[in-house]
């Protein structure tokens, strides 16, 4: 099993002047700790107009920092948008962060699910799925020497030679980004690792993974030239402390994100509010006044403890297979302190277990050479993304509008 570590790079109001200096720079020295103490990932998301749950606009640019400070960490786009960018500037910029982390890129895409997000670059909900594939189709080409054109609905680019190209050949790590389990099942099929954007139970994430494994291994369909990558990936609240209480006491961040999931969830087309008009720290915090038992519920999901705590949660996990865990701490307003000190005692007390397991290794080779058959397992039971959030997320009449 792997580990991973994501960021939104989270900012709940009220705003101070540094405040967004200060956590740009406290991640990038999380990175930097996380590298030292072996982790094996980090994900950085790409996101647009999302106040306080997402401020990530450009991940390649943090990324790009990053490799200049770190060492062997692999450098994740957990997701670059390929329906808001061109795909010769995905391309260039792929190939660049490969160049300046020696080779540590990995590719993540996705197609942004909100109208928030999609509207400002002329994109909508309908087509983005075409966008996507026709983005995928042109990209990869891209990638080999010499010049490439591209003639679709979406893209037009005459003959160019995009460069630079990438160290790592044929191309860095295909990954895919999944909210929802038919997304998982499609990353598999279109053969991309899937980033599970999830926070699922044990039992879940075994169901994901037959369903992702089944559909890479019996029903591939690439979508391009290129090289498929089998790994599953999962998402998990993450906080690792010496008790359980310590641990909840300092992972409210992880209620935060649950919640503002859910909050923006529950809207058409996950439209986010106008600017200003909703200060979404405020509304958790009046949910948690009046859902005391559910917050304390999430707290006691994903891998929030100690570290046997986690340990025994971990060992319930890789029965299920899965590749890499991803490990979600930078999440509402958790402090830089507790973040690295989380890092840590996970590296040291639990990490180790985990670590180049053969038995996985033996399983994933099996079911990849066809001599492990999975089954096809009912995976309508497994389909919530947002956690144990006993109650819906809605805005109060009148809510409070964002200060700066």
């Amino acid at each position: 099993m792997k580990f991973g570590i994501f960021y939104e790079l989270q900012l709940p109001r009220p705003w101070q002047a540094g405040d967004e200096l200060r956590l740009y720079q406290d991640a990038l020295t999380q990175l930097e700790t996380a590298d030292g103490l072996g982790y094996d990932h980090a994900w950085v998301v790409e996101h647009h107009f999302l106040e306080e749950y997402s401020h990530s606009p450009s991940p390649e640019s943090f990324l790009a920092a990053a490799s200049q400070r770190t060492k062997n960490i692999r450098l994740g786009h957990g997701i670059f948008q390929l329906t808001t960018n061109h795909p010769a500037r995905v391309a260039e910029r792929i190939a660049v962060l490969d160049l300046l982390s020696r080779g540590r890129c990995e590719f993540g895409m996705g197609e942004s699910a909100s109208i928030t997000e999609l509207t400002p670059f002329g994109r909508d909900m309908e087509t983005k799925k075409e966008v996507f594939e026709e983005a995928v189709a042109a990209i990869f080409p891209m990638f080999k020497d010499g010049g490439c054109e591209h003639h679709g609905k979406y893209f037009d680019i005459p003959l160019r030679n995009v460069v630079p190209k990438p160290l790592q050949k044929p191309h860095p790590p295909l990954w895919m980004a999944c909210s929802q389990l038919p997304t998982i099942e499609r990353a598999g099929q279109n053969g991309f690792g899937a980033l599970g954007f999830q926070f699922v139970s044990a039992d879940a994430a075994h169901a994901w993974v037959h369903a992702y494994y089944n559909a890479i291994t019996k029903r591939l369909k690439k979508l391009a030239d290129y090289e498929i990558n089998p790994n599953m990936a999962l998402v998990s609240f993450f906080m690792c402390a010496k008790t359980d209480e310590e641990a909840r006491a300092r992972a409210d961040g992880a209620t935060f994100f649950q919640f503002a999931l859910r909050f923006y969830g529950a809207s058409q087309n996950r439209q986010r509010p106008a600017p200003g008009a909703v200060n979404m720290w405020d509304e958790y915090n009046r949910w948690k006044r009046e859902n005391p038992e559910a917050q304390e519920a999430a707290l006691r999901s994903g891998l929030i403890g100690s570290p046997e705590t986690i340990r025994k949660k971990l060992r319930r996990f890789r029965t299920s297979h899965i590749d890499q865990v991803i490990l979600l701490n930078q999440a509402g307003k958790n402090s830089h302190e507790h973040i690295c000190e989380s890092l840590e005692l996970f590296a040291e007390e639990v990490m180790p277990e985990f670590q180049h397991d053969g038995e996985h290794d033996a399983w994933k080779a099996g079911v990849m050479n066809g001599a492990i058959q999975l089954e096809e397992i009912d995976t309508a039971a497994f389909t919530d993304r947002y956690g144990k959030l006993a109650l819906p997320a809605k805005p109060a009449k009148g809510a409070s509008a964002a200060a700066r």
